[in-house]
């Protein structure tokens, strides 16, 4: 008699294309370093390299979580969009690329405003995103920008503008070009007010996005390594007829010739607006060092 009994069990095949370990959007490969990162890790670092300090690219939505105490904002202007009022087709329709920009982003636009508090302070914060037809400025990002001066001229907030472009929207010709004088005399009454604006350069700054707003700030902030310029080097290049200096447009160089105040890191971009909104709104309880050294760089800059 067998001191057991063995039961016939059926196993069911795996068929061999799942016979792998699915790392699938485990990993993301750096493309500063090269080094396998976890993304749940780099979501936690505000999408920055751990090893090479290398800034991905972030979208609109995640940088004003960023930005705002606890993540919360209210969003406004979401129904101001983009028409065709030139009627521009080239290899595709300009409202079937809209629908598409919106499909594929999600955003209603390249740019998304909000309100809300940084480090106590009433902050109007627009942040654009280069996944809605590259960031481009037409005449709805030119209306929300200055929408956005005009609500914190009306409620006594500071406004700060994260900038991610490829400059105007040719689909809006001279529309898009209007949006610049548009939204720098809103400035100019933010200025009179005496309530600040800063400006975050990010990857990539360019054509009349630079050209208007995104230069305009009391206090300008670039982050490390980012394409910040009008025309692309190459373009630059064969005009001149010239080699441009190693690194040109990008945020070191435009520090080093006085373009820009100061180069911060994403993970320490809060802490560090923070104390500018301190000292700027607050200036006779400030006593921040470091924030009066940047004031009188961007002073002798204007």
């Amino acid at each position: 008699m067998p001191w057991f009994s063995k039961k016939s069990k059926q196993i069911e095949a795996v068929p061999p294309e799942e016979r792998v370990v699915k790392t699938e959007n485990i990993f993301v490969k750096c493309d500063g370093c090269e080094a396998h990162l976890y993304r749940r890790e780099l979501e936690e670092s505000h999408q920055v390299c751990s090893h090479c300090g290398y800034h991905f690219r972030l979208g609109a939505r995640a940088r004003l979580a960023m930005i705002f105490d606890d993540g919360k904002y209210e969003e406004l202007d979401a129904e101001v969009i983009s028409i065709d009022p030139l009627e521009f087709t080239d290899t595709k329709a300009y409202p079937d690329r809209l629908r598409q920009a919106t499909k594929s982003s999600g955003l209603p636009e390249a740019i998304i405003n909000a309100r809300g508090k940084v480090g106590d302070h009433l902050v109007f914060a627009g942040a654009m995103d280069m996944s809605f037809i590259g960031g481009s400025m037409g005449s709805a990002v030119g209306e929300k920008v200055t929408r956005l001066i005009e609500r914190a001229l009306t409620e006594h907030g500071a406004v700060v503008i994260f900038a991610a472009s490829g400059g105007a929207r040719m689909q809006e010709g001279a529309l898009s070009l209007m949006q610049m004088a548009k939204i720098a005399a809103a400035l100019a009454e933010l200025d009179e007010a005496r309530l600040p604006f800063v400006s975050v350069l990010t990857d990539p700054t360019t054509g009349g996005v630079t050209a208007s707003f995104a230069t305009l700030g009391d206090i300008i902030i670039a982050e490390p390594k980012a394409l910040i310029g009008f025309a692309g080097p190459r373009v630059i290049e064969q005009t001149i007829r010239q080699k441009l200096p190693k690194d040109f447009q990008k945020s070191e160089f435009l520090l080093d010739h006085g373009m820009v105040d100061a180069i911060v890191d994403r993970r320490e971009l809060k802490e560090y607006i923070t104390k500018l909104l301190n000292f700027m709104m607050n200036p006779e309880l400030s006593n921040e060092s470091e924030m009066g050294r940047v004031r009188s760089r961007a002073a002798s800059r204007n």
